[in-house]
């Protein structure tokens, strides 16, 4: 077995920093030794820097999936070569998420665009649209495949929408949270979300059941302010594998506030102190270890930093856009999630 973690950059926040995107192989199981850069796209002269906006994989069908501010694209895992890229409505797609059985894509517009694309993930066809009022951003598919969780931005619409993947119909709305909804996740029963709201570092609970929020839960003492990066003070937020622990981004510190899911409300339980300003985290396949996006790698059980990302030059690597992907005699095998999703057993 190889355990391979695949990095897009520019990968960080608006990812609008100078230079081309690439995907960096890490080695897990040899201290994240580098293996080595997948080349993508490289930008015209004088044009703006493409940045990486989602990532996605699936092992059976052996396909990596990476969305820009320009295009969204297929990788195979096989021979590491582009097979295939679309562009919407001659934009693109922020951060998108595939169906268990590799065969759907769930692709938020950009540029204002107020819907989602349903894609089919061998061609990057459209299927069909999904209208929703705001911004599109994150988009979480559960784990049984039957809904899609889609959250917008805008002040108007502080709402999570469920939608039943059979009908691709919006069938329930979560909320209103108290302020404008951003990064989020669930638990495998999909009865409870925890979700990052503007203005608050921390985190807000709302019963996916009854689509009531339920708890609002801060961290206190602490100096708060919105990151430049993405304009509040915590920006990401992942859930263990077995449910029993909150990792929240602390923007404004550089912290991972680690929370004890085990009670409601929550209950903040250590800090993690980072190199830098986290504004993601997940979790590898075995649930043991947790990749903030500063490029720092903790050992869940401990809370200590294992090693640091580092690129073929020796430079600090850091981004949003990462996942495990293990493979066995050449092949993948397994692919995690770049959202750090419950999957303890019901």
């Amino acid at each position: 077995m190889e355990r391979r973690l695949y990095v897009a950059v520019p990968g960080v926040g608006n990812a609008t920093d100078h230079g081309g995107i690439g995907i960096l192989v890490f080695d897990i199981d040899h201290e994240y030794k580098f293996v080595k850069r997948i080349p993508t796209w490289t930008p015209a002269a004088g044009a703006r820097a493409e940045g990486v906006r989602g990532i996605a994989a699936h092992a059976a069908t052996a396909r990596l999936f990476v969305s820009t501010n320009r295009r969204l694209a297929a990788f195979d895992l096989l021979t590491d070569k582009i097979v295939w890229e679309q562009t919407y409505d001659g934009k693109c797609c922020d951060r998108m998420a595939v169906t268990p059985d590799g065969k759907t894509l769930y692709v938020p517009a950009a540029g204002g665009l107020p819907k989602w694309y349903v894609v089919k993930a061998s061609d990057g066809s459209v299927i069909t649209t999904i209208n929703k009022d705001g911004s599109p951003h994150n988009t979480i598919v559960s784990d049984d495949g039957t809904r899609a969780y889609l959250e917008t931005q805008g002040r108007q619409t502080p709402l999570l929408s469920v939608v039943d993947t059979a009908t691709n119909a919006v069938i329930k709305e979560i909320g209103p949270f108290g302020n404008m909804v951003r990064p989020f996740t669930i638990n495998t029963a999909q009865t409870i979300v925890f979700a990052n709201v503007n203005d608050l570092l921390g985190f807000e609970v709302a019963d996916l059941r009854t689509g009531k929020v339920l708890h609002r839960v801060a961290v206190d003492g602490v100096p708060i302010e919105n990151s430049p990066v993405h304009g509040m003070p915590s920006h990401g937020i992942a859930l263990t594998q077995d449910e029993t622990e909150i990792w929240l981004s602390d923007n404004t510190n550089h912290f991972m506030r680690v929370f004890d899911a085990t009670v409601m409300p929550p209950v903040l339980k250590t800090s993690v102190k980072l190199r830098d300003e986290p504004g993601w985290v997940s979790f590898s396949l075995d649930g043991r270890t947790a990749f903030p996006s500063t490029g720092d790698v903790v050992d869940v059980a401990t809370k200590k930093i294992t090693a640091t990302l580092t690129d073929e030059n020796g430079v600090a690597v850091e981004s949003e856009k990462l996942l495990e992907i293990d493979f066995s005699g050449g092949k993948p095998v397994a692919a995690a999630d770049q959202f750090g999703k419950g999957r303890k057993p019901r």
